[in-house]
Order: structure tokens, then C-alpha cells, then sequence
């Protein structure tokens, strides 16, 4: 695991200042909404408590389409165009109608980073008032403030459901030197019964885990016995709680990203292509703003009803996440899978899924077209 390169003792100075506008979070949300800011000659502060690329959160995979609009090929490790699925009972193999690559997390984040034009220090963001953020390095404030810090959604109003009451799911993986050359799912109650295990191969690493959508299951002994199954040591742990429900995108004045706003897709809990897309959407309307062009309360309105607008396809996933947690205890799971192994319909649904957050978004003829303002 990284060695934590978070400043100590002398390094630790006083952090104060008014800036144009404070990112709150150095990963993939925030190092994009910093990305889309590049040019604006604004003041952009990005905060985390740790370095930037210095605390992996995921198992690091996404659509390769996304990977190449944003400029990031070069931290890609492998790209596959198959999908594996395992039962207790039968083995299916798709070929999927756009390709996934795995890559270095450090890499991608380095790569994001030097898109933008953002000044980054190390503090640890303990909460809000108004437009003041509260760091444990002092206090700084800024008209525009994005929350992009993770399930805890510290600078939310009021106080936030912890787990296990929390619409969360949970997720842990060891990250053993191995190699493989397919990306692997197990939808199997040997491991957990309302979620998935998973295969990574990342040139010369295996990510190999177990989510459930339970957050009262544990999934450490089923992690242990996953990799054992596959015949890799449990080494280099590394776990997270993830969304799957969405949450505002906008309270109080602050903007949010990523699964602070509970942008991961349930049931596949894919958060980092969700978390480009929306980022995206919110550099755009923070653009505006820096321009003169809306004002901080009317990109507001728009990145809420943006986020806002994808709530039916968030709760079709959720619908799906709660079908398979009910099936794969019983014996209808791999009829089921089976019936869906017809390449027309793989196609299909695999492409309806990929839409909801399309590869085209990162392009900049793709933005969308701005309606008239409103005071």
C-alpha cells in the first residue's frame, strides 16, 4: 500500500485566504471539476487530507472510451472486451459492445492533475460555515464551494446517516502481485448473498474483492476465501463504503460530486465514470459563473436539475440491485443470466448502460446547449 505522504509537523503551516473557488477532494470528481476550470484564471484551492493519487478507493476500471476523450491512455494497464460471470453452476462469457481498461490510480490522478491549474495543499476539511471551509490547517473561504470528499459529505447541512443505516454498500479487495487475462464476476451466495465478487487483472496486479449491498455484511472472510478460490495471497487490503442511492447535488449554497452526491451507479457500484461525468457537468456551470455569464444561484438550479434528471435511471439500477440481491440465494440466478446470454441483447443493454453517463460528454463540442438564464 502507498506510504501516506500527508504533511507533518513543521510542514503543517497555517492555511488561510479568500479564494474564487475551493474543491474539497483530490480524486476523480474533484480533480475534474479542477480539470474543466483550467484557463479560467481563477483562484481554484483543491483540499484532501491525503496527497494527490496517494490513497486508492477502487478497483480502478472504466469504459476505455471515457479514458481516451479525458487524455488519460497512458495510466491504462489493461483493457479487456469480455466480461466473465461465474454462478455456482455455470460460466458465461460476454463480449461486451464497448471495451473496459483497468489502470494505476496514482497515474490517472497525476495525469488529472496536470490538466488543471488548481493550487493543492494537504488539510483535512472538518466542515462549513457558510462560505467559510473549515480545515484543521485554518479557515478559507470562497464563493464556490464543491464538496467532492466521499460517502460522508462533510460540508452537507445537518448531521449525515452513518453506516450501517446508511443507503450504502460495502466493498473490500486485496491487490496481490498476479497476473490474469479476464475480468471477472462471481454473482454467488458462497461469497455474498445480495451482491457480487470481482476479478481485476491490472498488469501484474490482481484486484480481487467482494461488495455487498448489505452494509451490515461483512465481507472479509468471503474476501479471504474469493482469494484463495483464485489462488492469489490477501495481501494489500483496501476497502470503501459506496453509494447506491442518489443524494442533492446542490445544499446550502455547495455543489456536489461524486459519491457525496451518490453519483456511483448501484448495482454495479461504478463510481469513477459517474464521477468524470458529473464533474464535467459542474466545471461547466462553475465556468459560467467565473465568466460573468450566470450567476453562483442560477448554476445552482442547473447542476441540481441536471443531477436531478438522471434520477429515473438511478432508481431502475436500484431496481435491478435489489432483483439480484433477491435472486442469487435461489436457484433462478443462472436460468436468469442465461436468458441473457443472447448477444442482441447484450448489446443492447450494455449500450442503454454506458448512456447514462456516455463517453461523448467529455468532449467539448458535446456540452450541452445552454436554455436562457433566469434571475
Amino acid at each position: 500500500m502507498p506510504v501516506r505522504a500527508t504533511k507533518r509537523g513543521d510542514q503543517r503551516t497555517p492555511l488561510d485566504g479568500d479564494y474564487d473557488v475551493i474543491i474539497c477532494g483530490a480524486s476523480f470528481a474533484g480533480l475534474t471539476v479542477a480539470r474543466e476550470l483550467a484557463g479560467t484564471g481563477a483562484r481554484v484551492l483543491m483540499l484532501d487530507r491525503y496527497e494527490v493519487g496517494e490513497r486508492q478507493t477502487s478497483a480502478c476500471a472504466a469504459p476505455t472510451e471515457w479514458l481516451e476523450h479525458l487524455g488519460l491512455m497512458d495510466a491504462v494497464q489493461q483493457t479487456f472486451r469480455d466480461l466473465v460471470i461465474n454462478t455456482s453452476r455455470r460460466r458465461f462469457r460476454w463480449t461486451l459492445p464497448w471495451s473496459f481498461s483497468t489502470f494505476d490510480y496514482r497515474a490517472i490522478c497525476a495525469l488529472l492533475q496536470a490538466q488543471g491549474e488548481a493550487v493543492f495543499e494537504t488539510a483535512k476539511v472538518e466542515g462549513r460555515t457558510g462560505l467559510t471551509v473549515h480545515t484543521d490547517r485554518g479557515d478559507l473561504t470562497a464563493p464556490l464551494i464543491v464538496d467532492a470528499l466521499g460517502w460522508r459529505r462533510i460540508l452537507g447541512a445537518g448531521a449525515n446517516v452513518q453506516p450501517p443505516e446508511a443507503r450504502l454498500s460495502r466493498g473490500l479487495e486485496v491487490h496481490p502481485h498476479a497476473r490474469g487475462d479476464d475480468l471477472e464476476l462471481w454473482i454467488d451466495p458462497k461469497y455474498v448473498r445480495r451482491g457480487y465478487s470481482w476479478s481485476f487483472p491490472a498488469d501484474g496486479e490482481l484486484r480481487v474483492g467482494v461488495g455487498s449491498f448489505d452494509p451490515r455484511d461483512h465481507v472479509k472472510d468471503p474476501t479471504l476465501q474469493l482469494a484463495s478460490d483464485v489462488g492469489v495471497p490477501a495481501e494489500n487490503w483496501q476497502g470503501n463504503w459506496i453509494p447506491h442511492e442518489l443524494r442533492p447535488a446542490v445544499e446550502d449554497g455547495v455543489f456536489f460530486a461524486g459519491d457525496s452526491a451518490g453519483h456511483c451507479l448501484p448495482t454495479t457500484a461504478e463510481g469513477i465514470r459517474p464521477a468524470f461525468y458529473f464533474a464535467i457537468a459542474l466545471g461547466r456551470e462553475l465556468r459560467e459563473v467565473l465568466a460573468g455569464r450566470q450567476t453562483r444561484d442560477q448554476a445552482l438550479r442547473r447542476y441540481g436539475a441536471f443531477s436531478d434528471g438522471h434520477e429515473w435511471q438511478y432508481r431502475w439500477l436500484l431496481r435491478v440491485q435489489h432483483a439480484v440481491g433477491r435472486i442469487t440465494p435461489t436457484p433462478l440466478l443462472t436460468p436468469t443470466l442465461a436468458a441473457m446470454n443472447a448477444q442482441r441483447f447484450i448489446d443492447w443493454s450494455f449500450g442503454a448502460y454506458l448512456d447514462i453517463c456516455p463517453p461523448r460528454f467529455a468532449l467539448p463540442a458535446a456540452a450541452p446547449a445552454r436554455p436562457p438564464v433566469t434571475a
